[in-house]
């Protein structure tokens, strides 16, 4: 009887509290029409909430009687919030259109934590290229858009070179910022080097790129060391549509590109997309040096030509879950930049294919990456073997051909190995699992990841002649956010990585956030590390020149250089994001970063002036793994520096003059201090540290202005970029002014003369200004005109470049939009 009772009391708890309960209906869709499928809808009041299906339809049930705030939010695009009336027993319909973003401060992006959060929120420095941004900017290279974001070192190579680093360090094969595209990693897999023109996306297809500033790699990877670079592309359910452009520009420069996706039905969609871009590198032929004759590089080729391709189908599995599965191509032939000289790259391709299941609390993802050249070679080693054999008597084209694999030593009337030839064939196999889920006003990710390389150079850069270099990574980690309706929000987490040659290492991570009505402030604290690359560990490069440092040096001298060990960062960071007045926002950031173990670009040390060689790698005799090695007046290689402390603060500025027009302006600071007491950190090996010995390859002082404009069917921008003159050191690459490094009264730096076996021009840096405009036509026409340099200013903005001069591009675009064109029949 007792329990008959308490059942029907139950049945009349749960009767009553339906007869005090209503349910929300509705759909969400874009400007155009088109169904939203993923917004999410949510009550914060009550933490019940929804995900809309296929359809942009969604229903939450259960909702008590009374007027409650709904908010809508997709990333990219504004989060809108409306008060809602619920009667008991009834149907409340709420359909809400959603527009892209035209608020910094009403933006939602997704890198930081995995999951859609208000830019406000975010527990990081965040800085954001739009899809209206890219859309508005008429060039091929979506790269330059960069040089417009605060927090970020921005560096230009020639036409196809750009290249970003974050807070310090930069190098020529700059490793220390973490890069992915739609959860690929975009690194090379021996140098550990970001894709670039590699990339297998092409610019229609990118939805947005988050850069997350200091090390946020929790959810992503152990390599995002000073930052991390998210590119996300355009799912083919909101970007049905055809795009064909055309476009070119100075330089010989012609691009065409096409972009195709389609609703199938309620399930299945795809995509597709293809471009080739080819034309001229800037005029630039640069100094090849023979002991201390200067020659110039041999048969240079400034022609460039990328071809890249892809797609992907999207499969609903569920209301809420898809399956994605994407392939890609690219096929790259252009001028490279190293520490080392440049590389003529000839046809290397990068192919990846992506199996990804992604639904409301559960994430998969495996891919693999192959990597492919035959006939690359490094223009400055194979001009110094070609002189030697034309110098001593060769045929032209003997010497040519035979300057690939080895030099003409007279003294002795023998070829000796100095290989200039790159081959690849290396791969990559990666996977990840992920589950996250809230509970209230906790929320909770986990999960973890593994990564396998397969670097494979046969026998012609690395040290792979007994078959291909594996190392493998897993990593495990966890990230808990609790957030509190007094603004407060607490966040923490770790991650645990395994290397094959490195063990564990353990990187955390925390943060407070508090809300006030003007913004947010932030305090974080993370910890990031940057594992040596296989090039680093094991290279070996133009016959013992260019050596990885995987198991340490011994020299002539009985003094030791140790092997690379992983280098480590822990950066503190408050930073405010908010609205100071009614139409001025703000974003900005003070961080302190402590480093150890950093590790440094190429170095010499072989000492031949004083008659220091090196004798032994690994303990064992240097001549047996690379032979005459030890006679070598020249050993390049990585290693470690000791403790080293940088500074800074970043802040951006936006003011809306009007929707139509708005005023950017960005500045950044940074500072570095060496400890001088740890000889780790003396660069020269001499027994004492300067503070010139550590390469910062930063400047001090950045600024950019921009204004932008966008109203009816105009839009255009104009950029000031001003960066304070600063030297860079890079392997054999100098540029800097007059200086004397160690200290004893001569300057072994001269601005504008050779410097080793390189010439100086002098400190990077110098003001640019940059400018674009654009007219749409009509609903599927468009045309636009993009000037970098405007005023054709003399800027060296990298070593081993050619200054920048101006460089003009265009495009004009045919877009058809297939949801209008439903609506309108």
């Amino acid at each position: 009887m007792k329990q008959l009772l308490l059942l029907l009391t139950l049945i009349g708890s749960l009767f009553a509290s339906a007869q005090n309960t209503g349910k929300i209906e509705g759909k969400i869709t874009l400007g155009d029409g088109m169904p939203l499928s993923g917004a999410t809808v949510y009550i914060e009041a009550l933490d019940k909430g929804a995900v809309t299906d296929f359809d942009g339809n969604f229903t939450i049930n259960d909702v008590a009687e009374g007027t409650h705030s709904v908010s809508i939010s997709y990333v990219g695009f504004e989060t809108v919030t409306q008060d809602i009336s619920v009667t008991a027993g009834q149907t409340t319909m709420l359909n809400t259109i959603l527009k892209e973003s035209d608020s910094l401060l009403n933006e939602v992006i997704i890198t930081s934590s995995k999951q859609p959060q208000k830019i406000t929120d975010v527990p990081a420095s965040v800085s954001v290229i739009r899809a209206q941004d890219i859309q508005q900017f008429p060039s091929f290279n979506i790269g330059e858009l960069a040089a417009r974001q605060k927090g970020v070192d921005f560096v230009r190579t020639g036409v196809l070179g750009t290249g970003i680093n974050i807070r310090g360090f930069n190098s020529a094969f700059n490793s220390k910022n973490l890069q992915v595209t739609d959860d690929r990693v975009s690194m090379l897999i021996a140098t550990g080097l970001p894709f670039g023109t590699f990339s297998t996306v092409t610019k229609d297809d990118i939805k947005r790129v988050e850069i997350l500033l200091g090390p946020n790699g929790t959810l992503y990877g152990p390599n995002a060391h000073n930052g991390l670079v998210s590119t996300i592309t355009k799912n083919p359910r909101t970007s049905e549509g055809t795009t064909l452009v055309f476009g070119g520009g100075n330089q010989n420069v012609i691009t065409g590109r096409l972009r195709h996706a389609q609703v199938i039905n309620d399930r299945l969609s795809y995509k597709v997309h293809f471009e080739r871009t080819a034309g001229r590198e800037f005029q630039y032929v640069d100094s090849v040096y023979v002991g201390n004759t200067a020659y110039t590089e041999e048969r240079l080729d400034r022609d460039f030509d990328i071809l890249r391709y892809g797609g992907a189908v999207h499969y609903k599995t569920g209301k809420q879950s898809e399956l994605i599965g994407y392939y890609g191509h690219s096929n790259n032939t252009n001028l490279g930049v190293t520490n080392a000289g440049r590389n003529q790259i000839k046809d290397w391709t990068i192919d990846l294919a992506q199996l990804k299941f992604v639904s409301k609390n559960f994430f998969a993802n495996a891919y693999y990456t192959w990597s492919r050249t035959d006939e690359t070679y490094a223009i400055n080693q194979r001009t110094q073997n070609y002189v030697s054999f034309i110098e001593n008597g060769f045929s032209e084209e003997e010497a040519w051909d035979r300057a690939l694999f080895e030099q003409w030593v007279p003294a002795f009337g023998i070829a000796i190995p100095r290989g200039a030839l790159f081959r690849d064939a290396s791969e990559r196999f990666n996977a990840e699992a992920q589950y996250n889920n809230n509970w209230g006003n906790f929320h909770l990710t986990v999960g973890a990841q593994y990564q396998l390389d397969m670097a494979d150079s046969k026998g012609t850069y690395l040290l792979d002649q007994d078959g291909p270099i594996e190392i493998g990574q897993t990593g495990v980690y966890g990230q808990f956010e609790y957030k509190l309706d007094s603004g407060w929000n607490f966040l923490a987490g770790i991650r645990a990585d395994n290397h094959d040659l490195y063990g564990t290492n353990i990187l955390p991570k925390a943060a407070i956030t508090k809300a006030i009505d003007a913004g947010t402030f932030r305090l974080t604290y993370g910890r990031g590390m940057a594992v040596p690359s296989i090039l680093n560990l094991s290279g070996n490069l133009f016959g013992g020149l260019v050596l990885g440092n995987g198991e340490g040096f011994t020299r002539s001298d009985g003094s030791v250089i140790d092997p690379l060990e992983v280098e480590t960062i822990n950066t503190f960071e408050l930073g405010f994001k908010g609205q100071l007045a009614d139409k001025l926002f703000i974003d900005t950031s003070v961080y302190y970063n402590m480093s150890e173990n950093f590790i440094s670009p190429l170095r010499n040390i072989a000492d031949a002036e004083n008659g220091i060689f090196v004798t032994e790698i690994g303990g064992q005799p240097i001549d047996d793994v690379v032979p005459g090695a030890s006679a070598s007046p020249f050993l390049l290689t990585y290693s470690n520096f000791g403790q080293v402390d940088t500074y800074g603060f970043d802040i951006g500025l936006n003011y809306y003059f009007s929707d139509a027009v708005r005023a950017t302006l960005n500045y950044s600071y940074f500072g570095s201090a060496i400890d001088t007491d740890d000889l780790n950190n003396d660069g020269n090996l001499d027994g004492v540290v300067l503070e010139s010995e550590l390469p910062i390859n930063t400047p001090a002082n950045k600024v950019n202005l921009g204004l932008h404009y966008t109203k009816n069917k105009f839009y255009g921008a104009v950029f000031g970029r001003w960066i304070e003159d600063y030297d860079f050191f890079s392997g054999i690459n100098v540029a800097a002014k007059t200086q004397d490094l160690d200290g004893d009264g001569v300057n072994e730096i001269v601005e504008n003369a050779q410097v080793g076996r390189t010439w100086n021009y002098g400190p990077l840096g110098g003001f640019v200004i940059d400018a674009n405009v654009g007219y749409t036509l009509n609903d599927n026409v468009s045309f636009g005109l993009n000037v970098t340099n405007l005023f054709d200013t003399e800027m060296r903005e990298f070593v081993a470049s050619p200054a920048i001069g101006r460089l003009i591009s265009f495009e004009l675009k045919y877009n058809l939009n297939f949801t209008k064109n439903k609506k309108n029949q």
